[in-house]
């Protein structure tokens, strides 16, 4: 099976590049070498949201959304 996405990095890439239309201000924003739970819950919960429905669609593996961290 081809997966569109192979790596928590292109993931990251890819979330931050197509942010959820209702996330807005602090949510919104990237910061280098901050961790997850650094982050609003609202962005943290669209990271989460977001990872499910690539799984579900079959764009990544399991073992991939299993292991994602934003």
């Amino acid at each position: 099976m081809s997966y569109t996405y192979t790596t928590q990095q292109q993931l990251r890439a890819a979330f931050w590049g197509e942010l959820p239309d209702w996330l807005t201000g602090n949510a919104r924003i990237y910061v280098r070498g901050q961790r997850q739970n650094d982050y609003p819950a609202d962005t943290r919960t669209a990271w989460c949201d977001w990872i499910d429905s690539l799984e579900r669609d079959g764009q990544i593996s399991e073992a991939l959304a299993q292991l994602a961290i934003l």
